[in-house]
């Protein structure tokens, strides 16, 4: 589930990547064009509601693509994502 909010700055908005604590087991990171495709460096955490989500800042009115990455090599996509673009989620903020 992906959460959308502006940002402290005029330009940004803040975007929320949202799973649920268990599925899928194990470290989940978000990958994509804003963050070089590097795992770990988006990795979901816990979250007091039963959830795990990492934010990510992001410039308005921009496209962006972007899948998970669990562990053992397992990636996926997020259902709410604004579109699909081959094997990856797009996301327009």
């Amino acid at each position: 589930m992906l959460e959308r909010k502006n940002g402290k700055g005029h330009n940004q908005t803040q975007i929320t990547f949202v799973l649920p604590a268990d599925t899928p087991p194990g470290p989940v990171s978000v990958v994509g064009d804003f963050n070089g495709w590097q795992p770990g460096r988006h990795e979901l955490r816990p979250r007091n509601d039963g959830t795990r989500a990492v934010t990510v800042a992001l410039p308005r009115e921009s496209t962006h693509a972007f899948r998970y990455l669990a562990a053992g090599d397992y990636w996926f996509n997020d259902e709410s994502a604004d579109a699909l673009d081959g094997s990856n989620g797009l996301l327009h903020t």
